[in-house]
């Protein structure tokens, strides 16, 4: 009797985590339709993020699809970005804008400075948490007409644009807003 009640609540669990898989990725789809994104990274606030149309302009938040490179091609092959449909299987990145058109921006490993200003957790770390180096990018420049500089100023450990630069506007998707966000 012990053994039928055991196996009859362990189908039930079965099929109510089953429910809830089939829920979960019925609603990421619908909120990918919608134009939500949902951030589960430390590189901004953990939540809801939706499309809005808005110019690309510093603070703003920003999807974009990495360019297909050595640098990209070891983050994806690291797990430090996640796969995807960008072009070299990369997945979508949010970041902040933190430069455009006419500032100055250095790049170095004390951090990143725009127009003179050191940004905050911006300093560039030399290995992972694995103890694997990462890329020493180096940078001073007055930023052109499509380029940005892309970062997260809340986690010191991001992997931005203090380790691969800047980023031109084809590889933006779109400017995104955070909806509900529970983290930072």
């Amino acid at each position: 009797m012990k053994v039928n009640l055991m196996k009859k609540t362990i189908k039930i669990l079965i099929v109510l985590i089953l429910i809830m898989s089939a829920s979960l990725f019925v609603l990421s789809i619908g909120a990918r339709i919608s134009g939500i994104y949902i951030n589960t990274t430390p590189s901004l606030p953990v939540g809801f993020y939706k499309v809005v149309d808005e110019p690309i302009v510093n603070d703003a938040y920003v999807a974009f699809c990495p360019p297909q490179n050595a640098v990209f091609d070891m983050a994806r092959d690291r797990s430090y970005i996640n796969r995807g449909n960008c072009l070299g299987g990369y997945g979508l990145l949010l970041k902040r804008v933190f430069a455009q058109s006419g500032d100055t921006v250095s790049i170095d490993q004390a951090g990143i400075f725009v127009n003179g200003k050191h940004l905050p957790n911006s300093a560039q770390l030399t290995a992972d948490a694995e103890g694997q180096p990462l890329p020493q990018y180096r940078l001073q420049a007055v930023v052109n007409d499509s380029e940005y500089l892309l970062l997260s100023d809340v986690n010191p450990q991001s992997f931005d644009a203090r380790y691969f630069g800047l980023i031109v506007r084809d590889q933006i998707q779109q400017v995104v807003r955070p909806v509900f966000t529970w983290s930072h």
